[in-house]
């Protein structure tokens, strides 16, 4: 894994990632019907999606009818940022940023492809990445960081993952430090999320049969695990 970082430090994320799954590079952008894909190997089909898993609907439509599939998602861990000016182009000493990415993150993501999510071919991978990422300082505020676009995303480190397929993977996804009933804002305290995708994450869980509504209280729904 180190030497795959070392070689490719100067590409993007999803190239360091497609060569660390696949180091065989004739295995990559293979064509599978209308599509090409990231790689096509015994393993089946693997897309590397960083974002906006919707726009691949209709493609994993296709896929998952013949063809084992596997969507990697990588998150960041650990953030070191540099900002680059617009005008001079100067880039700034890097800085650890304070927030620290986690696997729940993938919520946001599942809950858009949630009536796929069922289907005995599809696996999700999330791989958590330390990263360097260079973002323009064209963003508004005084100091033009609000909305600004990043530039670039480069992996130093490869951390944990997380292969999620059946309902067992996703139980492991409910904080072990909940009490048998809780809510939305128990289970974003627990695992460290905001509320919204708290509810995301509820709500796929739910889908996946690996928590269920048991009640409320006050107003708030109650959530417990299911029975494996």
């Amino acid at each position: 894994m180190a030497d795959v970082i070392g070689t490719l430090k100067e590409r993007s994320l999803h190239a360091v990632l497609k060569r660390y799954i696949q180091p065989d590079e004739g295995r990559h952008e293979v064509r599978v019907g209308r599509y090409v894909v990231d790689i096509f190997d015994d393993n089946g089909i693997t897309e590397i999606q960083t974002r906006q898993f919707y726009k691949m609907s209709k493609k994993l439509e296709f896929f998952l009818a013949e063809h084992r599939v596997t969507v990697v998602y990588p998150v960041s861990r650990t953030k070191w940022i540099s900002w680059m000016d617009p005008e001079t182009g100067e880039t700034s000493k890097k800085r650890k940023s304070p927030k620290t990415g986690k696997k729940y993150e993938v919520f946001r993501e599942l809950y858009a492809i949630k009536p796929l999510l069922t289907q005995p071919n599809l696996t999700v991978k999330v791989i958590m990445v330390d990263v360097e990422e260079y973002r323009l300082q064209d963003g508004w505020g005084r100091d033009g960081k609000r909305g600004s676009h990043r530039m670039e995303r480069i992996p130093v480190a490869l951390g944990e993952e997380y292969a999620i397929t059946c309902r067992q993977d996703y139980r492991s996804f409910v904080p072990e430090t909940l009490p048998e009933q809780f809510t939305v804002s128990e289970f974003a305290k627990a695992a460290t999320v905001s509320p919204a995708v708290a509810q995301k994450g509820l709500n796929v869980l739910k889908h996946m049969e690996a928590v269920e509504v048991c009640g409320k209280k006050g107003r708030a729904y109650l959530y417990q695990r299911t029975e494996l």
